[in-house]
């Protein structure tokens, strides 16, 4: 964060009450798609045979995906690009370590100042990017690599501003190039559970979801001068709403098909706690006179926000990495025949489950969950399941890394596509409006121009 502008990045990510008092002119997008573009639903492009691939970004969750992606069959890592050298030197190394032939000899390298990527990507010319650096970075570096012929990959958020989706959406269709956020958690083995119960009706139709990201991170605080805490500080000092929603609604809206064919986004209303935690946190840890206790916090605590569909439904998404409390997810989805939750894994139906529960007041937890585990896994996790391990977040790291490849090799759909990134993200801009507003209701952009409606569900893939 020291090499970046803070002017610009105040910019970019504030808001005030002038800015949303007007009509929102991200809805202004909404125009008929160009005739040279494409819509990217259910997009499926020609099939890699070998998938190579350059990385920019690579601590510690662009040092993953390397990692693991090196291990796979029929890729080569290309290049690694970073600010720091000794970054891009280790990870050179892991590629070296795990990999079984010679396919990644030649990876190009890159380090220094903050446009190496763009000489990278000239150079270069990779079938895919994974990006996984600071967030005010993905927008740029995924429409730039979509324009040098690569699909690209973004850690999450996919974009900080709605108007930066929509220039992703665009570049995307006119490119016809990949463009999927790195959502994990879709691929943790609850998720796909619930998602493989959800489509087999075992909830009946549903009806309301609750999604969260709970994780005290004020520890981050400490990483000054490189890592996550040296530039996210920032956003949580000068931005107020929910900042990072992903985690916790991706698989919900996938529960609920949000985007795809049956339901979409509405609107979005949203309130935050008083800002207290950091500020006592930075008071409590560091010197009167140290940057984090010069900085004015303004985000909140807790961020509360309710999504309404189109048909009505409802989603509650929360963020909190500052209270002290465990982490959660939620991750709930109700329906009219019973409510799949998490943190810890519970499932109630009503009439009860078969041989644990007489009723839908009783939970099925704890050891109890190995029997529906044993019904309703997903058939995804099980296979691929034993060939993720070791990689990060329990393996879910490794299973959507395993698909993206998959999916690019055999000329298949990804499993998220491009509107469903920033439909997602979106939820950080528009939270902020509504706080900056009182909490009036904030209405979705659609990113797909009403091609949902004609999206495929996402598929129980075998």
């Amino acid at each position: 964060m020291d090499n970046i502008n803070r002017r610009n990045f105040l910019k970019k990510t504030s808001l005030s009450a002038a800015a949303v008092s007007v009509i929102p002119s991200y809805l202004q997008a909404e125009t008929e798609r160009p005739s040279q573009s494409k819509y990217m639903g259910d997009f499926a492009a020609p099939k890699l045979e070998k998938v190579r691939a350059a990385f920019i970004g690579v601590g510690a969750r662009g040092g993953g995906h390397v990692r693991f992606f090196a291990a796979l069959p029929n890729t080569e890592v290309v290049a690694i690009c970073d600010l720091y050298e000794d970054l891009v030197k280790q990870k050179v190394g892991w590629v070296k370590e795990v990999s079984k032939s010679n396919r990644h000899k030649n990876i190009a390298e890159y380090w220094g100042d903050e446009d190496k990527w763009k000489v990278m990507l000239k150079e270069v010319k990779p079938d895919v990017v994974f990006i996984a650096t600071n967030w005010i970075n993905h927008a740029p570096m995924a429409i730039e690599s979509m324009k040098h012929g690569a699909h690209a990959f973004v850690e999450v958020p996919i974009a900080v501003t709605v108007q930066e989706m929509w220039d992703i959406v665009d570049t995307s269709e006119s490119t016809q190039k990949h463009c999927m956020m790195l959502e994990n958690v879709n691929y943790n083995r609850d998720e796909l559970m619930f998602l493989n119960m959800c489509r087999q009706g075992v909830i009946g139709e549903v009806l309301h979801g609750e999604a969260a990201y709970i994780h005290e991170l004020r520890g981050q605080m400490n990483e000054q001068k490189r890592g996550t805490g040296s530039w996210r500080t920032y956003h949580y000092a000068h931005r107020n709403g929910n900042l990072y929603p992903t985690h916790g609604l991706g698989p919900v809206a996938q529960y609920m098909n949000l985007g795809r064919g049956e339901d979409n986004f509405q609107s979005l209303v949203s309130f935050s706690t008083p800002a207290r935690g950091r500020a006592a946190y930075a008071k409590k840890n560091y010197p009167s006179d140290h940057k984090w206790n010069k900085l004015d916090y303004k985000g909140g605590d807790l961020n509360t926000s309710i999504i309404k569909t189109n048909l009505g439904r409802t989603v509650m998404v929360q963020w909190d990495e500052t209270s002290p409390r465990p982490y959660s997810r939620l991750n709930l989805i109700q329906g009219t025949k019973g409510t799949l939750a998490g943190f810890p894994t519970r499932v109630a139906l009503e009439g009860g489950v078969e041989g644990l529960t007489k009723d839908h007041h009783s939970w099925v937890q704890g050891e109890q969950l190995q029997a529906l585990y044993e019904k309703y896994d997903h058939p995804l996790y099980k296979r691929l399941n034993e060939a993720a391990k070791g990689s990060g977040h329990g393996g879910m790291d490794g299973i959507m890394i395993y698909r993206v490849v998959e999916c690019l090799q055999k000329g298949l759909p990804l499993d998220q596509n491009v509107y469903e990134g920033c439909f997602w993200s979106a939820v950080a801009p528009l939270s902020e409006r509504s706080v900056a507003s009182g909490g009036a209701p904030q209405p979705f952009p659609d990113f797909t121009r009403g091609n949902w409606k004609d999206t495929d569900p996402l598929a129980i893939v075998e």
